[in-house]
């Protein structure tokens, strides 16, 4: 048995210039293989700061890291070869690439086949044989219920293949590795003390980081330390563990059906601090694992799913990020948000506070705060979480992938600029289904009965997925751009002036068959049936504002276009609050927005302006509004003058 040094590494506080990605030079200890019985330490930190290509897709990360890699890896390949049959074994021995092996795949009637981490290839040309199949189960231990057995003191895993009668007819050798160091790109993260879940498709290196991530806990850290091994795969076969989890304990599970039970009797008889498990993958160890980290142990875990957006879409696993839930709004919260009235929401704090996502072995994307991510993809946003990538000479790079710029204006963006717009060939929305459909980007898909969640939560991220791509503009309710609007007790000169200054996709038009839209008064709409009986009819939206103002109609055209955030007010254009565009009035207007932006909201301090006419008045009072401000309009004449307060 091999006994491996646990030495404490050294942790640097390190400040990083605001406009560099982070490059780590990490820590190199006994960086030799168990086979070649040296080791090599460096206590040095260093930091080697590279260019940034562009400053729009890569942001620089200034935090306090302690980030340490071990490359020190123990295989224990003999004892694995040791249970194959000596044809198979004589060729495995003499195989140059035999140090990077993963897999050994034995199927009856098949050729024997060997899997590398790039390819894989056939050892012979000689099927295997049922005698060889029992040749290998005969040397490993009894298989458990998920079929997997093991090699006891190894960390081998061997899976079995049965037939319908329940005899074995084929096997996997995975060849198992402690790896000591591949945690170092997340050191800093895992001393925190914050729950951390690893994701990452089969094959990744999550069941080799879960143990190392235990190692360094326990023996580094000091922390009582107890792995759940529902398979023996963290911590290998037998009743004693693998040394790789150094003072971390292991407690074994009878079947894969009681692992939620053995995760509550480990917190209720062992005192853990940390609790390690490996493949949730049920809805009792999701509740389980809420249980644990509500009593305040911390959670190492891996799940079933290559991203958090799986986790989410699984109504099984959706418990770990926070549950998953429709929330109905009220109108001035649905207004507010710019949304529809039935949106999704995060219903608990997640039981991971951390989330690791493990696209390659040497590239992960971390999400330090899993509730943040969660609700930016509920609400149709990208979360934009560091990626953190280790080179060939042990360099970690901490930047942020910004998503790319989307072609056309996004669901709650804001408007920079012209619209370039493309008009379908084909008629699309309601037109086309006769069907009238919430406020979206996307044209959505026909539900099934009762399964609106599903349909909620698969348009929470419709705008993500069309990010970067070439997409044609639509309408509200996907109809072919440029919008038709039937406006109903609104001045057409105001409407047209904003659409004119703007630029905006808007075609006002007198005839109600061809609307799209009907944007009317509120006061005239509300007690108009006729006009409610023939929208409905033709199924036509109504859309009705308040007063009829510039910024109210600016508000309400740039709502029904996507291009209204009703939490940051647009930059004011002053050539539409200005009838006449005179020097006077622009000069008041320009004093007005100097005003509101550099006082009143910045320093939330009221701001009374210089003396005006009432017709520039009212001028200034529509431009307030503009920024969702109040004013009023004090003293006498010729000294009237308006007052701006604070939101």
């Amino acid at each position: 048995m091999v006994n491996f040094p646990l030495n404490k590494l050294s942790e640097q506080q390190l400040s990083f210039h605001q406009e560099l990605p982070v490059v780590y030079e990490n820590n190199l200890v006994e960086a030799m293989t168990v086979r070649d019985q040296s080791s090599e330490v460096s206590d040095n930190l260093q930091l080697d700061c590279a260019t940034i290509p562009t400053k729009e897709h890569q942001e620089t990360v200034d935090k306090t890291q302690g980030i340490s890699n071990c490359e020190k890896i123990t295989d224990d390949l003999p004892k694995l070869l040791d249970i194959l049959p000596a044809e198979i074994r004589s060729l495995l021995e003499q195989h140059p690439e035999r140090d990077s092996l993963i897999e050994v795949i034995m199927d009856l009637g098949r050729f024997p086949e060997v899997r590398f981490r790039d390819r894989a290839e056939y050892l012979s040309d000689t099927p295997v044989t049922i005698a060889q199949i029992n040749h290998c189960v005969e040397r490993v231990g009894s298989f458990s219920g998920d079929n997997r057995a093991g090699i006891e003191g190894t960390l081998h895993r061997i899976s079995a293949i049965r037939n319908r009668p329940g005899e074995i007819i084929g096997l996997t050798c995975r060849v198992g590795r402690a790896v000591f160091g591949t945690i170092g790109m997340i050191r800093d993260l895992v001393e925190t003390g914050k729950s951390i879940l690893m994701l990452g498709r089969p094959g990744v290196g999550k069941t080799t980081a879960l143990r190392e991530i235990a190692r360094v806990l326990a023996d580094e850290l000091d922390k009582r330390v107890v792995i759940i091994d529902t398979s023996n795969e963290i911590a290998g076969d037998g009743d004693i563990p693998h040394p790789a989890i150094g003072r971390a304990r292991r407690m074994q599970v009878a079947s894969p059906e009681h692992q939620h039970q053995v995760m509550i009797e480990a917190v209720e008889n062992h005192m853990p601090e940390v609790i390690v498990i490996d493949e949730i993958g049920t809805e009792l160890e999701a509740q389980a694992a809420r249980t644990i980290a509500e009593r305040g142990v911390m959670l190492v875990g891996t799940a079933h799913g290559n991203r958090i957006e799986n986790l989410i879409k699984n109504p099984t696993l959706s418990d770990l990020v926070g549950g998953i839930q429709a929330v109905t709004l009220g109108d001035d919260e649905a207004r507010r948000r710019g949304s529809q009235k039935t949106v999704l929401e995060r219903k608990a704090p997640p039981t991971f506070e951390i989330a690791v996502e493990m696209l390659e072995r040497k590239r992960w994307v971390v999400h330090e705060s899993v509730a943040d991510t969660v609700d930016n993809l509920l609400r149709g946003r990208q979360p934009n979480p560091p990626v953190r990538t280790e080179d060939e000479n042990g360099k970690v790079t901490i930047t942020r992938e910004l998503p790319s710029a989307p072609v056309t204006t996004p669901l709650n963006g804001r408007s920079k600029g012209h619209l370039t717009l493309t008009t379908p060939s084909q008629p699309k929305g309601w037109r086309s289904s006769g069907q009238m459909n919430p406020l979206s980007l996307q044209e959505p898909k026909p539900a099934r009965e009762n399964s609106m969640f599903e349909q909620l939560l698969a348009e929470s991220w419709s705008q993500q997925e069309r990010l970067g791509q070439g997409m044609e503009m639509l309408g509200p309710n996907g109809e072919d751009l440029p919008l038709q609007v039937y406006p109903y007790g609104i001045s057409r000169h105001q409407i047209e002036q904003v659409i004119q200054i703007l630029n905006l996709p808007v075609v006002l038009t007198k005839n109600m068959d061809t609307a799209d839209v009907v944007l009317g008064l509120r006061s005239h709409v509300k007690n108009h049936s006729k006009l409610k009986s023939i929208a409905k009819s033709r199924q036509i939206p109504i859309h009705a504002i308040k007063a009829s103002s510039i910024p109210q109609i600016t508000r309400a055209l740039r709502r029904l276009l996507h291009m209204d955030d009703p939490t940051i007010p647009d930059a004011a254009d002053l050539e539409l609050f200005a009838q006449s565009v005179s020097e006077d009035e622009i000069e008041a207007l320009e004093e007005a927005r100097l005003a509101v932006e550099q006082i009143v909201i910045p320093k939330g301090q009221p701001v009374e302006l210089l003396p005006r006419s009432a017709k520039v008045r009212k001028m200034q009072h529509e431009l307030v509004e503009h920024y969702r401000l109040k004013s009023s309009s004090f003293g006498d004449e010729p000294n009237r003058r308006l007052r701006i307060y604070p939101a």
